[in-house]
Order: C-alpha cells, then structure tokens, then sequence
C-alpha cells in the first residue's frame, strides 16, 4: 500500500533531496555548453579572440544556479509573480537610457564592467509570471487571454523598440506555447495569429490569400461566440490584414525588402543580405558525412562568416564536425524537448507544468529559428542557439531557465511505501 505525498511534507535526507531531478537533461545540457566552448575556440582560433573560455565559465556558473534553484521549491514564486513582473520591466526600460549600444542596436546594461542583457533574463521571468496567472484559470476565457497577451505584450514591445526583432519573436513563441497547454482554445489561437500569414501571402500569391481569410472566417465562426458576427469580422481582419501587408510593403526601400526575402534566394545578394547565408551553406555542406576535422574547416578558420562565435556556431560545427556531428546536436535538443515534455506531463500542478512547457517554447524556437537560419530556410533574425551560442547573458538565462524546470521535476509527487 502506498500514499502519494508532497516532497515537502516529510523531512528528507541528502539524497532524498535530490532524487527527483532529471540528471539527464541536466547532463545534457551541460554537454552542449562543453561543445559550444569547444567550437567557439574553434572559430576563434585564427582571430587573435579567447571568448571560449568565458564560455565555459558561465556555463560553470550557470550550473551552480541551476542547483541552487532545482533545491528550492518553485511554488514560492506563485506569491512574487508581480514582483517578478516588475523586475522583468523595469531593466527592459533601463536599457532605453542607459544602455549600451553596439552592432546597431541598445540591448546591454553596463555593469561592473559586464555588459548584461536584460531581455535574456525577461524570457525567464514572462514565463514565471504567465504560469501563475494562468494557473488560476480553469478554462480560459477570451478576457483572459487578451490580459495574459496585454501582460506579455509589455516586455514584448519595449525588446522590440531596442531594436530586437529575434528576441521579440522569442517572447511570442513562448506566449502562445503557454497559452496553448493552458487549454485557450485553438481556434483562437490561430486566429491570433492569422492576420500575420495573412498578410505574408497577400504579398506572395493573392489566391492563396483568398483562401486563408475565408478559411479563418469559417474558424471565427466555429470558435468564437456571437458566430454570425464573429465570423464575418475574422474574414474582414485578416483581408484587411492582407490590404496592410501590401502597404507596408510598398513603404519598404528595396534593400529593406531584400533582408526580409534574402533567405529565399541569397544570390541575388551575394555580398550583402545573402553574405550570411551563402558562406554558411558552403561551410556546413563542405563538412560531408564526417566532417573536416576540428580546427581544420576552411570557412571557419578563415572567418569568412561573420559573428560565427554566436549565430552562426551551427556552421561551424557542420563544417568540421560533418553531418554527423549535426545529427548529434539534433539528437541533444530533441532529447532535452522530451525530457521537458516528461516533466510537464508528471508535474504536481499546474504552474510546475506551464514553467517546463514555458522553457520547452522558449528553446525549440530558437533552435528551430537559428538552425533554419543557418541552413538556408529562414531569414537571419540574430536568434543564438542554446547552450552553443557565445553569450553569457543568454547561457545564463538558459540554465536559469533548466534551474526552473528542475525545481518543479525534484518537488514532484512521489509514492512513499509503508
């Protein structure tokens, strides 16, 4: 016969304390920190640059607040989410007057000679804060999720004005993956999101247009109360969405037109918006099966892809790592997604599940983000890849972010036998 009891209602030994944490995703992760560091060396080796073991030394770092935070009990936080919120805005607001600016943008707080980017950590924080919320919601409502997408549209926008398109995508991702475990309704959700395809293919093949916003019309419909009128207006939003995709279209210089389209076909632009692109499907495709060797890819060796230390790492590792150092890498974040996925299906409540399914949007995004980026099929948005990626801001914020999940892995339920 056994009881199943709350982890902190029964004091536990040493070992107890931990027995509950999923080491392999721990283990895992930690084992892309050691190969980011190994690449970044890499790429840095022929640069005169020694950022590798800074890597490493965060990564260190990292690893010492995870354990810190999977010791605590995460369900502390549900009293702190508007301080936490607080803490999420007001750095991002900091940053437009006192922060620093480089490569074009006003993303890092200067402080005690460590540039700190407070956008990395508010990922973490809007994740803390959308959990508590929706974890009062049974099932929620439309009033609730414009509140839930009104509290995350804050940090979004104040990212978005530094400016900070990938990080913004980033915010949104981690929203609607929220919102979805938390039982929104589907159909709104993708009639959230429909006057952005929308607009995308009024300015790409108008028939198929056509077809997406009548097909959203029959979703308004089907989804949404008072269908008679709910219906018509999702079919005028996302026409006029289309209608607003063309002027702002129109209103773009062609070589804003370019960045945004570059992707597709980058040898219209081969020494401006294609540059990135081109450079990195040569060096991931002359790495073959097995790879040139580590140190010994021209492209990387040669730098002739710019900031390969932090967006680009995926080619680097493809040229002298081969595909089947890819598939590795692949393997890894697949690993690390079903482990999350695990820990949210097994969490005691509903905060602990929404944290993990939080992390788990935050991190297939950008992996999806920046290795489509890397291989030709998505535009160049300045997404890192976890844990490979050089940036202590972002290496931190991840393993704070693992921390999180931890904690609600090594407080879950477990059966005590009598």
């Amino acid at each position: 016969m056994f009881q199943r009891v709350r982890l902190g209602s029964y004091r536990r030994s040493p070992l107890q304390a931990w027995a509950e944490v999923d080491w392999w995703l721990l283990f895992t992760c930690v084992g892309l920190t050691v190969l980011g560091g190994i690449m970044i060396r890499s790429v840095e080796l022929n640069q005169g640059l020694t950022d590798w073991w800074q890597h490493w030394v965060t990564g260190g770092v990292g690893l010492v607040l995870a354990f810190a935070i999977a010791r605590s009990n995460y369900e502390k936080l549900l009293a702190w989410k508007w301080v936490i919120y607080i803490g999420v805005i007001l750095p991002l607001i900091a940053v437009q007057f006192i922060g620093t600016t480089a490569l074009g943008a006003q993303r890092w707080i200067n402080i005690g000679g460590f540039h700190v980017q407070p956008s990395e950590f508010a990922k973490v924080g809007i994740i803390v804060v959308l959990a508590a919320l929706l974890n009062n919601l049974k099932t929620p409502a439309i009033p609730d999720m414009v509140k839930m997408l009104l509290i995350a549209a804050v940090p979004w926008g104040l990212v978005f004005i530094e400016p900070n398109l990938g990080t913004s995508l980033i915010f949104g991702a981690i929203t609607f993956g929220m919102l979805y475990w938390g039982d929104v309704h589907p159909g709104w959700l993708l009639l959230l999101i429909s006057p952005i395809f929308a607009a995308i293919f009024a300015n790409v093949y108008e028939p198929a247009w056509i077809v997406w916003a009548v097909s959203m019309g029959f979703v308004g419909w089907w989804s949404l109360p008072w269908r008679w009128l709910t219906g018509p207006m999702a079919l005028g939003v996302n026409l006029g969405a289309g209608k607003v995709g063309h002027m702002f279209w129109d209103l773009l210089q062609d070589y804003q037109k370019q960045r945004l389209i570059g992707f597709l076909n980058p040898e219209n632009d081969p020494q401006g918006a294609g540059y990135h692109l081109i450079q990195s499907r040569i060096a991931i495709g002359s790495g073959q099966l097995y790879g040139r060797g580590l140190y010994q890819g021209t492209q990387t060796q040669l730098n002739f892809i710019p900031e390969q230390h932090t967006d680009f790492i995926f080619s680097a590792i493809g040229e002298e790592l081969g595909f089947i150092g890819c598939i590795i890498v692949l393997v890894a974040f697949w690993f690390i997604c079903l482990r999350l996925v695990t820990i949210a299906q097994t969490a005691r409540d509903s905060f602990g599940s929404l944290i993990a399914i939080g992390v788990l949007s935050m991190l297939i995004f950008q992996v999806f983000v920046n290795i489509g980026m890397n291989i030709g099929l998505a535009p160049v948005t300045g997404i890192p890849l976890p844990f490979l990626s050089y940036g202590r801001s972002a290496l931190l914020s991840n393993f704070i972010a693992i921390g999180l999940v931890e904690s609600v892995a090594n407080f879950r339920q477990r059966r005590r036998f009598f």
